[in-house]
């Protein structure tokens, strides 16, 4: 009995593990425990290991992988039609078992330390965004309820807020409450600065993320989140199948032979996504102050802002991933292609 692939169903405490032969036939089915699962596996010869990529998946690739093991790793919803019964912890080791041998399936590529230590700086800084933006809405609406109103904006809040609570006639109890509510605004956009310049140090160390920043549109913040996100460029075939992981290509309907487009997919990391259609934005602002002839000024002739911001995203995008597969070139705003050349 030689197992060659198995399928690992992840969970905090207990593992189901589902391993198969050279002929796919059934040889284990076992329940692990945490505690366990290291011991099992340095003792287990080298084979094909599966999970889906979902909490504690890359520490346990990284793991297996210096055991010997190859594992892969791939979405949720990619296994899920392999499931053949009801939903439990035994068919689902099996399901990932079936996907990850299949030849069509697609994978994710496993993250290095480093690269999840960033992305959790971003993920951090992206909760406390989210908790200053709703503490400024709280404390503009419960003003409004008092006849004072603000405009939209973090620097009107930091602004006129002090002066407010000085010579407006309000309650002792509403001015109490809002000089704690504007200590905690303080606070939020204290640790948003702290980890803003943890990011930028990063960046600055950091030769390919300097490279991508390069691209207009793409900023330190950008740069560094693409290049923790992405790692291995080379795992997709060209520029469109990275675009079409950030969910940046239009989505498809089409049957009988009739192609139908929609809009963007959406799919992938949305964080990404806002970050590359934000930054497109910037440039498109700045576009319409310049005389036209150019690729973008053209599109913004013809088409919505919005698209064109989309397309913006997509082609930078597109850039990034031909600077991450090719190390020796560099972004070059007056580059033409050899097609449009000739």
């Amino acid at each position: 009995m030689k197992i060659t692939t198995i399928g690992i169903d992840l969970a905090k405490s207990v593992f189901q593990i589902h391993g198969v032969d050279s002929h796919g036939k059934a040889v284990l089915r076992k329940k692990l425990s945490r505690a366990k699962m290291l011991e099992f596996f340095i003792k287990l010869p080298p084979c094909l290991i599966g999970m889906e990529a979902c909490g504690s998946a890359h520490y346990w690739a990284r793991k297996l992988v210096e055991m010997g093991h190859t594992v892969k790793l791939m979405a949720p919803q990619f296994v899920k039609p392999y499931v053949k019964a009801n939903k439990n912890d035994a068919a689902d080791a099996e399901a990932i078992c079936e996907a990850v041998s299949r030849p069509n399936m697609r994978f994710v590529a496993i993250k290095t330390e480093e690269q999840q230590a960033i992305l959790s700086l971003h993920r951090v800084r992206q909760s406390f965004v989210k908790a200053r933006t709703a503490q400024s809405n709280q404390i503009r609406g419960l003003l409004s309820e008092f006849g004072v109103i603000l405009p939209r904006g973090m620097a009107d809040i930091a602004r006129r807020l002090p002066e407010l609570l000085e010579k407006t006639n309000l309650p002792d109890s509403f001015r109490e409450l809002l000089q704690r509510l504007y200590q905690h605004f303080k606070e939020l956009d204290k640790q948003v600065e702290e980890l803003d310049q943890k990011i930028q140090l990063w960046h600055r160390n950091s030769a390919i993320s300097r490279q991508l920043a390069e691209i207009p549109g793409i900023g330190p913040i950008t740069a560094s989140a693409l290049v923790a996100s992405i790692g291995d460029a080379s795992s997709f075939a060209n520029g469109r199948q990275l675009a079409a992981w950030l969910g940046l290509v239009p989505k498809q309907h089409s049957s009988g032979g009739k192609a139908l487009l929609l809009g963007i997919s959406k799919r992938g990391d949305c964080y990404l996504r806002t970050l590359l259609i934000h930054g497109a934005r910037a440039v498109i602002r700045r576009a319409e102050d310049k005389p036209g002839g150019t690729w973008l000024s053209k599109l913004l002739a013809r088409r919505h802002k919005n698209v064109a911001a989309v397309a913006l995203a997509n082609k930078n995008a597109r850039i990034v991933w031909a600077l991450l597969t090719h190390n020796d070139r560099r972004f070059r705003a007056d580059y033409v292609p050899a097609v449009a050349d000739a």
